[in-house]
């Protein structure tokens, strides 16, 4: 019987579709989240401001064409987030080591305050979450997550992030 695959592995389309709705209903809570946390710091920002805020953070000195690639975004529109987010004074740009004509990004003390004060609301989300999950379920949903992103856990450098 080894030709035959274990029933348990088999995913079939209720479970599935059970699956994406909660990562939709997941997606909706983290947002929601998000949206308190731009309406209390009071600057006018969008969740795609935030998002490139966060991901300075975590990869400081990517520029616009690694966060449209990130973020799906078009370089425009990720150009126009940074544009933003220096016009606030959160984010300040500076010439490339290796070519003068790549700027890359870095949040600000300000910039920094701002990211860390909406995340801060996501992770006790997420810390909550964990401790439901247990250690073996938060392995397997990082695990899962991480193959649902995709080469996005990849800089386009080879790095991690």
């Amino acid at each position: 019987m080894s030709g035959v695959p274990d029933p348990r592995l088999i995913l079939r389309e209720d479970e599935l579709d059970a699956g994406l709705e909660l990562m939709l209903l997941a997606e909706a809570a983290l947002w929601s989240a998000v949206d308190q946390g731009l309406a209390a710091e009071g600057l006018g920002l969008g969740r795609s401001h935030w998002r490139a805020a966060f991901l300075l953070r975590r990869r400081p000195g990517i520029g616009v064409q690694e966060l449209a690639h990130l973020t799906s975004l078009s370089k425009q529109a990720a150009s126009r987030i940074l544009v933003d987010l220096a016009g606030k004074g959160l984010v300040e740009k500076q010439a490339g080591d290796l070519d003068g004509r790549r700027r890359s990004a870095a949040l600000t003390e300000r910039g920094q305050a701002f990211e860390a004060a909406i995340s801060e609301r996501l992770r006790s989300h997420l810390a909550h979450a964990y401790r439901t999950g247990g250690l073996d379920g938060v392995a397997g949903a990082r695990a899962i997550l991480a193959a649902m992103a995709g080469g996005r856990t990849r800089s386009p450098g080879g790095g991690r992030p």
